[in-house]
């Protein structure tokens, strides 16, 4: 997987912090396609904010690549 590429997250990951909302939004992030805006240390960084009804790059969730499906690579 590389930036660009379109994911869909099909996992919740077991080990977020609590409060703030964050188990909440990774939630309503299921299902749901994005692009990687970044790669570090395994992580993607996904844009969503769309999800809260913002733009995308208000809000981004770091997100194991385990817990996401590869759905069209960057051409």
């Amino acid at each position: 997987m590389k930036i660009g590429d379109q994911v869909e997250v099909v996992a919740v990951p077991g080990s977020l912090p609590s409060g703030m909302g964050t188990q909440a939004l990774f939630e309503a992030c299921m299902g749901r396609i994005f692009p990687i805006a970044g790669i570090d240390n395994g992580f993607l960084e996904l844009h969503v904010g769309e999800v809260v009804g913002e733009e995308s790059y208000m809000h981004s969730i770091w997100i194991e690549a385990s817990c996401v499906l590869l759905r069209r690579q960057r051409e």
